[in-house]
């Protein structure tokens, strides 16, 4: 049995928040330097040439990417053969989050009931996902999440005769509601099957796979393009301007379902698609 002990984890999902707040992805942007090169819309273009110089900046002077530096959600892949010591994961990650959103002076965004609206003060409690794999490794996958695209996502529970056209339909559909609010050009994570609860988790952990990075069976890998091709012909835009290029890529992920539900959901990642890994 493998040891980790919880230092070495609150030390990296603070690092984790800091570095996935300030400095965007290669794979993101290598797709907004492409956009720019397909985009046709002048004022499309002037948006895509900000947000890359926005990264730019950001990554060089270590400051965050968009102010909204959002909810911490944060994906962990546990191994059977790994024992933490010295507390407990949970308070682990949470300590975490708290020293990197006051260490990286990240606007904290997390208010502690939703209706009264206190903000806890240090962006906590984190959102976190655990899976259990084989193995003595442990995998961190943090994702801050801001509102703006957040707010724009739904969940259906389809007839299964809907079948993959009504999907089609809905994801559309879903990108048409939302407009110029995610700031596109959006990455859109669509999570299909297993229960209502389970597809907005898929939907969600569809954003962490890097851009350009096609779902494994030729079947969804298919229909991802096709539902990039039907989002951009939408014409909204970078921003909102209008344009060629709404969304920089569309992300699948699925599981085995009820004989009666086509659950289907869709998440939103605005341009700034923010998510950093580590593996202890």
């Amino acid at each position: 049995m493998r040891e980790i002990h919880v230092s070495e984890i609150i030390e990296a999902v603070r690092a984790l928040c800091i570095e996935a707040n300030c400095s965007i992805g290669d794979d993101v942007m290598g797709a907004l330097d492409t956009a720019l090169e397909i985009e046709e819309s002048e004022q499309g273009r002037e948006a895509i040439r900000q947000v890359i110089e926005n990264n730019r900046i950001a990554r060089d002077a270590l400051i965050p990417s968009c102010q909204d530096t959002g909810l911490a959600v944060v994906f962990v892949e546990l191994g059977q053969e790994v024992h933490i010591a010295g507390g407990l994961l949970y308070d682990a990650i949470n300590e975490g989050v708290r020293r990197g959103y006051s260490e990286g002076y990240l606007r904290k965004s997390v208010v502690r009931d939703p209706l009264r609206r206190e903000n806890t003060g240090d962006n906590t409690p984190a959102f976190i996902h655990l899976s259990l794999v084989p193995g003595d490794r442990l995998t961190i996958m943090v994702a801050p999440k801001g509102a703006g695209s957040e707010n724009m996502s739904r969940v259906a529970m389809l007839s299964p005769s809907a079948g993959e056209d009504g999907v089609k339909d809905f994801v559309v559909e879903t990108v048409r509601l939302a407009g110029p609010n995610p700031c596109p050009p959006v990455v859109v994570g669509v999570g299909i099957g297993g229960a209502f609860e389970v597809a907005a988790f898929l939907a969600k952990r569809a954003l962490l796979r890097p851009l350009g990075e096609k779902n494994r069976e030729p079947f969804y890998a298919r229909m991802e393009d096709e539902l990039l091709g039907m989002i951009n012909d939408l014409g909204i835009g970078p921003q909102g301007f209008g344009g060629r290029v709404t969304a920089l890529g569309v992300h699948i992920e699925v599981m085995p379902c009820h004989i009666a539900s086509l659950p289907v959901a869709v998440n939103l990642n605005c341009h700034a698609s923010r998510h950093k890994t580590i593996v202890l």
